[in-house]
């Protein structure tokens, strides 16, 4: 097992605003009643994500209700401002990234999957994984300003579901286990409510409004996986050099953390 700093630290990194209520907010809430610090970051501001106002003004609002919700939590909120559609994998964004898990220095992360519906949820994930292993190298230059010190430590890395938890082809993607969040379903309804604007940008561009509905039926259906009222389900990163014990298992122990 990996040494933890006291309290542990924990990451969640998503793309968007919001993405990171829908899939993991449950478990964060659980992590943080077990003691753990919170960190919250978007790569972007959400600054596509309205049909009515232009980008810095839906980006002003939206970094205001991650914020918000990152206080219902007790969480640290930050973003690293790239921009909607605009994620790419490159060297300068893998800087980018490497210095913020070098600036909040987790234990633990939580991020997007490899494989989602749109891009900016894949290369965030591969910029994750890659800022996990590149962090602590000593001779990895992030070239930002007033850089951190290198991490002494890969962080545990896990990914959450992707969207309805399949494939491009609409083939399921199996997760490893799943965290039983039924005592924080309604925090996590909370802050996702927070993020007022999204759902009507879904509203209007996708002829969505289910945005409370879909999330409630979504983690029912991970949670009937365990027989639990509510879920969120995670696979781990498990390449060399990374920690492959399940640190979960530990903090929120076997009744919590239940493998499929």
């Amino acid at each position: 097992m990996a040494s933890l700093s006291t309290p542990p630290r924990v990451m969640a990194i998503h793309a968007h605003p919001d993405d990171i209520e829908f899939q993991c907010a449950g478990t964060l809430a659980l992590l943080k009643d077990a003691g753990c610090e919170i960190v919250m970051i978007t790569m972007t501001p959400g600054d596509g994500g309205s049909a009515e106002m232009g980008n810095e003004e839906i980006a002003a609002v939206r970094r205001q209700e991650a914020i918000e919700s990152a206080k219902l939590l007790g969480a640290e909120c930050d973003c690293l401002e790239f921009r909607d559609l605009s994620i790419v994998h490159d060297n300068d964004s893998r800087r980018r990234v490497s210095e913020a898990l070098r600036r909040h220095r987790p234990d633990i992360v939580f991020t997007a999957p490899p494989i989602d519906y749109m891009s900016d949820h894949e290369v965030t994930s591969h910029l994750v994984r890659d800022a996990c292993f590149s962090a602590s190298v000593p001779n990895y230059a992030t070239k930002q300003w007033d850089p951190a010190p290198i991490t002494e430590r890969i962080p545990y890395l896990y990914y959450v579901d992707p969207l309805e938890g399949i494939d491009y082809f609409g083939r399921d993607i199996p997760p490893q286990f799943v965290v039983d969040i039924s005592t924080k379903f309604e925090l996590r309804q909370k802050m996702l409510a927070c993020h007022d604007s999204q759902r009507a940008w879904l509203r209007a561009q996708h002829g969505v409004d289910e945005y409370m509905t879909s999330s409630e039926t979504w983690a029912k259906k991970r949670g009937s996986l365990i027989n639990v009222a509510h879920g969120e389900a995670f696979r781990q990163h498990l390449g060399h050099p990374y920690p492959h014990d399940n640190i979960l298992l530990e903090l929120l122990g076997e009744n919590l953390v239940k493998a499929l």
